[in-house]
């Protein structure tokens, strides 16, 4: 069974050229398939979607809460 959930936030360990992704490239499980394969949708910075893949669980890993730090806007 697949160690990810849907609407985990992830993150790809690989490049995928082909789809424009690169390793670090930050997605989010759209759906977890009965093997070790989920579907990730990645996002470009203005939020349009990039690419929808099916991955094996190999390819990604978890997002850690401190990667992306959100600045507090300044006054």
């Amino acid at each position: 069974m697949t160690r990810f959930r849907e609407l985990d936030s992830v993150v790809l360990v690989r490049d995928l050229p082909q789809h424009g992704l690169s390793s670090g490239s930050p997605g989010a499980v759209v759906h977890v398939h009965a093997s070790d394969a989920v579907e990730v949708e990645f996002l470009r910075a203005d939020g349009s979607t990039q690419a929808v893949l099916t991955l094996p669980t190999d390819a990604l890993r978890g997002l850690h809460a401190t990667e992306f730090v959100r600045e507090s806007p300044t006054n």
